[in-house]
């Protein structure tokens, strides 16, 4: 899926996170931002969270004229899994599904990963830092709960989960992963490279041909990681924040 489908829905996680009403817009246009703007007044939205293509100037330079700000640009990578064998892994870890008794495990670990990473919600000051670093623990244990993902993929190594991947198809044809952590202390052990494996497995499994996973475009190490099992760029969105005052 190269580009995402319109579609504008109300946040009742963001609303409960920041405490202010979330409107959340993917596959913005142009031509739809008085729509948005329109809706999210007449829905009694305060904070708006609007995604567009990277290369969609006229919809960037409408949201700027509408008083948006840029905070983030998320970069996609994409591997054909059908077109070359899926790599290997050489790591001692474990690749396994989460269980359900492990969320807690999770977001634990996902909140130290994320620990000083610097997201879209923390680009805006007007955001409570602390909420936004929990954002990717609460992600992580709704993802083991089965709230926010098809799947969870662990790495265990020497008795203790040492990385996930939150995984979902997004059609028939193509999953995705969501949500990719390494646990600080177990850094430079193949986890990384073991998690992607795991997922590309994965993916096949259910059938699909094709697998994409993004990152802020400041995340270079992780690309890095990405390139190495294959995966190439594929396209990019930028992530503007609007205040409805």
């Amino acid at each position: 899926m190269s580009e995402q489908p319109y579609r504008y829905a109300l946040s009742a996680l963001d609303q409960a996170r920041f405490g202010v009403t979330t409107a959340r817009v993917d596959g913005l246009t142009a031509d739809r931002v008085p729509e948005v703007l329109a809706r999210s007044r007449a829905d009694g939205v305060t904070f708006i969270i609007a995604r567009c293509a990277a290369t969609d100037f006229e919809t960037v330079h409408a949201l700027e004229r509408a008083g948006f700000l840029l905070m983030d640009t998320l970069v996609y990578w994409a591997r054909d899994l059908r077109k070359t064998p899926l790599p290997f892994s050489d790591s001692d870890a474990t690749i396994r599904p989460a269980r359900a008794d492990e969320a807690e495990q999770v977001a634990a670990l996902a909140r130290a990963a994320f620990r000083g990473y610097f997201g879209h919600y923390h680009a805006d000051e007007r955001l409570d830092r602390a909420a936004a670093d929990e954002t990717y623990a609460s992600w992580a244990e709704r993802s083991v709960r089965g709230e926010a993902a098809d799947a969870v993929l662990v790495a265990e190594l020497d008795g203790a989960l040492a990385g996930l991947i939150t995984l979902r198809m997004n059609d028939a044809d193509e999953g995705e992963g969501i949500l990719f952590a390494v646990s600080p202390t177990m850094q430079r052990r193949g986890i990384s490279r073991a998690l992607m494996v795991g997922a590309m497995a994965w993916c096949a499994e259910q059938g699909a041909s094709r697998m994409v996973i993004s990152t802020q475009l400041m995340n270079v190490a992780s690309q890095k990681a990405w390139a190495r099992t294959g995966f190439e760029f594929s396209h990019a969105y930028y992530t503007f924040h609007g205040w409805l005052e």
